[in-house]
């Protein structure tokens, strides 16, 4: 894809913050777009891990046994709601709560998902975020027109199995661009 004018329907891809980002919080940031419509786009920074949690620590904080869930770092989701608890997963498991995203992806951010991940019954590939990144209704539509970032697509790869340092780089190189010849320039016509 290319650097997006305003688009239909965001969700299901991903917002790569563009070289030239001004907001520290966004800078290398790769955003899984949940929603995205008329009244504004939530998504998760995958590209960051919160220091020092795991899901271990975290359900044992829920009291919840890990079972036979596995131990993984959990993404730093963005500023909004940081003790809030959402996870992205594949399709295969859904419970009521959860919201589709996009074709391949759903949102859940209650505590039956972790359960199901406890007993081994859980979605096949997913990942949990602490908080959210959202944006108001036009909000992200601006950050776009000023070319903060670069709009792709995502796979299982990349969501699920890229450790969330490379995930920036790597997007940008699944999306065909060299970040060193990047060039954006915004302007009027």
């Amino acid at each position: 894809m290319a650097i997006c004018n305003p688009c239909s329907d965001l969700s299901g891809l991903l917002l790569l913050a563009l070289p030239t980002m001004r907001d520290a919080e966004f800078q290398n940031a790769v955003i899984a777009l949940c929603a995205f419509n008329e009244k504004g786009a939530l998504g998760l920074n995958i590209s960051r891990i919160v220091p020092d949690v795991t899901l271990h620590s975290l359900m044992r904080q829920l009291n919840i046994e890990p079972g036979l869930a596995p131990d993984r770092p959990i993404h730093d989701g963005g500023p909004c709601e940081t003790q809030r608890g959402m996870v992205l997963h594949s399709r295969d498991w859904k419970s009521p709560d959860s919201m589709m995203v996009g074709q391949d992806w759903a949102l859940t951010s209650t505590l039956d998902v972790l359960h199901a991940l406890s007993r081994g019954d859980g979605p096949k590939h997913w990942l949990v975020a602490l908080g959210y990144a959202g944006w108001g209704a036009g909000q992200l539509d601006q950050e776009m027109k000023q070319a903060d970032w670069f709009v792709s697509k995502a796979d299982d790869q990349l969501l699920f199995a890229c450790p969330a340092e490379d995930r920036w780089q790597q997007s940008y190189q699944k999306s065909g661009v060299d970040l060193y010849r990047l060039a954006v320039k915004v302007g009027q016509a």
